[in-house]
């Protein structure tokens, strides 16, 4: 399987020149560490802060400076702060042109849950909902089991939705998949990983 580390790889691959992209908390922060500085890519937090670095040294951290997620970052000389309506403006108008979040759910027909579990205590929603529905593309890096070893990659989601259709790539720890309606089109498979590994084996083609 992939580490964490290689998944935030294929994701950086996935993610073209010159573009804006936002990362959602937890594992895709990650990218933000892994993403080249030649790609040109202009990293956005919903907060209010375009050209996000990545994280900070001990020297540089400020308690003051952080993402959505509330983790310290470091930016880079020319960032730009806002206020959260402009920032949701970003992301409304179409401005973004990839998000990275994270998935509980994703299903053949590209819907995504991540956000709640009925009877557990949630966060909340945060930018999720507009980020699906407004970033041009949409990849969710997660595990691709839960810690039930159910498989998180289903005909139809369960759990209350994020979006409906808006799941464009799906990077697991096993693979590269993208929802084609009917399966999930196998893109890259991890070493030594193979199609009996997925479990749901009607579901990937």
């Amino acid at each position: 399987m992939w580490s964490k580390q290689e998944m935030a790889l294929e994701v950086v691959n996935l993610i073209g020149n010159d573009s804006t992209v936002n990362l959602g908390i937890g594992m895709p922060t990650l990218v933000a560490e892994l993403m080249p500085k030649e790609k040109g890519v202009m990293l956005h937090s919903e907060n209010g802060v375009l050209g996000v670095e990545g994280r900070p040294s001990e020297s540089t951290v400020s308690a003051t400076l952080i993402n959505a997620g509330k983790e310290t970052i470091s930016v880079y000389p020319y960032a730009s702060y806002f206020d959260s309506a402009l920032s949701f403006g970003m992301i409304r108008g179409g401005h973004i042109d990839y998000c990275v979040l994270g998935g509980m759910e994703v299903d053949i027909l590209g819907n995504l849950a991540n956000w709640m579990i009925p009877g557990a205590k949630v966060t909340g929603m945060g930018g999720a909902m507009d980020l699906v529905n407004g970033a041009k593309e949409v990849i969710i890096m997660m595990g691709h089991f839960n810690k039930k070893g159910v498989s998180k990659m289903t005909a139809l989601c369960s759990l209350p939705l994020t979006g409906a259709k808006v799941v464009h790539t799906v990077v697991t720890d096993h693979g590269v998949f993208k929802p084609q309606g009917d399966t999930f089109k196998i893109i890259k498979l991890a070493a030594g990983i193979t199609k009996a590994d997925l479990k749901n084996n009607k579901l990937f083609s």
